[in-house]
């Protein structure tokens, strides 16, 4: 009943763009702090950003700051992550998570819900 689903995610040059979409349903999205993380083959999955449930609320790894945008639409329960200036080392199945804390700090552990991904592969 609950769904998470991504999408957006394909093949770009080093530079480029690309937007994903999560569109979620069976659950009170407003209570949720959501979240995407990323693993690339043979690396533990990473935080990448969360938004609270809280407007202006979020947060970015150290590692895509300055590059990526993520927002939300409540009326829509979906959740986008902009992402700009792509490297190489982005490439990675992509995946939203939804977490009923509102720290927007947790690991991967913490999540309530996930998605089942969407690969972005940044290469030339």
């Amino acid at each position: 009943q609950v769904q998470l689903v991504e999408s957006g995610g394909g093949s770009v040059q080093p530079g480029g763009s690309l937007r994903l979409s999560c569109i979620t349903s069976g659950f009170i999205f407003g209570y949720y702090d959501i979240y995407w993380f990323r693993q690339a083959p043979g690396k533990e999955r990473e935080r990448v950003s969360c938004i609270g449930r809280i407007a202006g609320r979020t947060t970015y790894g150290d590692s895509v700051k300055g590059r990526f945008t993520i927002s939300r639409d409540n009326a829509k329960n979906s959740v986008y992550l902009q992402m700009s200036s792509l490297k190489p080392e982005d490439t990675a199945v992509y995946f939203c998570a939804a977490d009923r804390g509102s720290t927007c700090m947790q690991s991967y552990y913490g999540m309530d819900y996930w998605g089942k991904g969407t690969l972005v592969t940044v290469s030339s």
